[in-house]
């Protein structure tokens, strides 16, 4: 016989059995769902049918790198300018951000103008002593094609690329076109707002650290909000991406840098990138870059590695050096920027002096987050402050937003 307590618990557990099967067949749906979403995703460069007609018969420039690619149904990549010239467009000139057009560069060295080995077309370099296309440089072309894929960092210095090229396009009445691409960090709208004063080619405009806008939905506001050279607008038009929402989960299939090797690393990389204006390493020179920090000061700190040089890094922050930090390859997905490392090194440095460098405030925007850091302050402290300018931010994107 089976007593009311036994049927009790029994009945309970059949309930909760029910409940986890139920959630997880959702879960099972919904990561389906996903997956499907990512498979049918087209990126603007994709899409020639939405902008053949603007291109036809025109002399074509493209701003690209590794990232411009083109996937069929079978999986193949295929560069976007291949892709053009498979379908007869007239490309004329390649243009390269940092990184180079095979996206094989150090970060912040300088790149040569050349020739595409594969194509024969020049390449005019975008990244060095001109980060602004001449009028020498854009002769010819009339009209300019944008395919990079950007990861929504303020400091990711792609949008500033953006920039110049739409403001030297605009002065020669040149027509601009991006092809968008999703941002795999679009949930992230975090950080200080970038106070002019700070303005360099690692912030240009007044947006907090992660903008949580596709690079086509930038370049709308750069235009929409005037702030290219003299107030001046360019000529744009942005081909978005197909079946594509800001809840659809995004995968690179490429690494968009040397240093952004992988979905964790671009993940993290928000709030890695700080340390590139300290004397902590966040990873370049070793085989896991933006997803591991450290530096000799900190030997208190479980995780060692040495940075040595290695492609995308021909001189790492601590080359040599016997580094003691954090290891975060492992870290759940993160939705914010996050602090906690940036302060818990700064907090255990044996050296505070030389802490920090010049470079750090032009990475942060603003002079207050090295200020509150010096004084101790905490992290939710810290966050508090951004949020009037967060809350106007948001505001300001609203009328850019394709997605």
């Amino acid at each position: 016989m089976i007593s009311n307590s036994m049927f009790k618990n029994t009945l309970l557990f059949l309930v909760c059995l029910f409940a986890f099967t139920v959630n997880l067949k959702t879960y099972a749906k919904t990561e389906a769902l996903k997956q499907k979403s990512e498979q049918t995703i087209k990126v603007g460069a994709k899409r020639l049918s939405e902008y053949s007609h603007l291109i036809h018969d025109k002399k074509v420039g493209v701003l690209t790198n590794q990232t411009g690619v083109v996937i069929d149904e079978n999986g193949i990549y295929t560069s976007t300018v291949d892709f053009l010239l498979n379908n007869k467009v007239n490309v004329t000139k390649i243009y390269a951000p940092e990184h180079g057009f095979r996206g094989n560069i150090s970060a912040g060295e300088l790149i040569k103008d050349g020739k595409d080995t594969k194509t024969g077309l020049p390449i005019i370099s975008l990244y060095g002593n001109s980060k602004k296309p001449s009028v020498d440089q854009l002769k010819g072309i009339d009209i300019m094609l944008f395919d990079l894929q950007d990861v929504g960092a303020r400091f990711y210095t792609y949008i500033s690329s953006l920039h110049y090229l739409m403001e030297a396009c605009a002065e020669q009445n040149i027509p601009v076109i991006v092809l968008d691409r999703p941002n795999p960090n679009i949930t992230m709208i975090d950080g200080p707002v970038l106070e002019m004063k700070n303005k360099s080619f690692v912030g240009m405009h007044p947006i907090p650290t992660m903008h949580g806008m596709t690079i086509g939905e930038y370049a709308k506001m750069i235009n929409g909000e005037k702030w290219l050279n003299n107030g001046i607008q360019c000529n744009l038009t942005v081909i978005a991406c197909a079946n594509y929402t800001r809840e659809t989960r995004y995968s690179l299939p490429i690494a968009p840098s040397p240093n952004l090797p992988n979905d964790k690393s671009i993940n993290l990389y928000p709030s890695l990138c700080f340390f590139e204006g300290t004397n902590v390493s966040s990873g370049r020179g070793t085989d896991l870059q933006f997803q591991v920090y450290g530096s000799p000061f900190l030997k208190n700190m479980p995780y060692q590695f040495t940075p040595k040089p290695n492609v995308g890094a021909k001189d790492p922050m601590n080359n040599g050096k016997l580094c003691y930090g954090e290891n975060l390859s492992n870290e759940k997905q993160l939705t914010q920027i996050e602090l906690k490392w940036l302060l818990k090194a700064y907090n255990n440095t044996s050296n505070k002096e030389k802490f920090f460098n010049n470079f750090f405030i032009k990475l942060a925007g603003t002079d207050n987050l090295k200020a509150q850091i010096v004084a101790g302050k905490s992290e939710d402290e810290i966050r508090k402050t951004w949020q009037i300018g967060l809350d106007k931010f948001k505001q300001t994107r609203k009328p850019y937003l394709i997605y």
